[in-house]
């Protein structure tokens, strides 16, 4: 399971940034890539993204944990019956707060579970998951970073 992390220390209140970071509704500010949040209700929203190219994709997501005193939410992608099932078979997200002297240490973490491949061989060989497993952890990390950007720019 390709799992990416990332953490800063940010310079803003963990209240602050707790406020941000647990409303959907604020993902277009800090998220990579997300233009807008839709049907915000009962633990699930909806990202709307455009990919470098210039496409719209949708992604649908449960909030599947929301601890008020750890500060840590998590939101899980719903994959199944969707295109991005044809690489994953889970994508969860964990966004934890640790206040440190009045800035906030922010640790990202993005864990997946690829898909299985099949050819008309079979299932691909255990070298390949391995590579694509490399590549999507590289690219996830990627959007880590960015994340964290976006909200250290947004925070102050």
């Amino acid at each position: 399971m390709p799992t990416a992390r990332a953490s800063r220390t940010i310079r803003a209140p963990a209240e602050q940034l707790w406020e941000l970071v647990r409303d959907p509704h604020h993902l277009p500010r800090w998220w990579p890539r997300v233009t807008r949040v839709e049907d915000v209700h009962d633990g699930a929203f909806t990202e709307v993204m455009k990919t470098r190219k210039g496409k719209v994709v949708r992604a649908d997501f449960d909030v599947v944990r929301v601890d008020d005193g750890e500060r840590l939410v998590t939101w899980a992608q719903r994959v199944e019956g969707t295109p991005f099932e044809r690489v994953l078979s889970s994508a969860e997200t964990d966004v934890r707060l640790i206040p440190v002297d009045g800035a906030t240490e922010v640790t990202l973490e993005l864990r997946q579970t690829l898909a299985k491949v099949s050819t008309r061989r079979g299932v691909l060989s255990a070298l390949a998951p391995r590579i694509g497993g490399r590549m999507v952890r590289r690219a996830a990390e990627g959007t880590l970073e960015e994340a964290l950007t976006g909200l250290e720019r947004i925070s102050g």
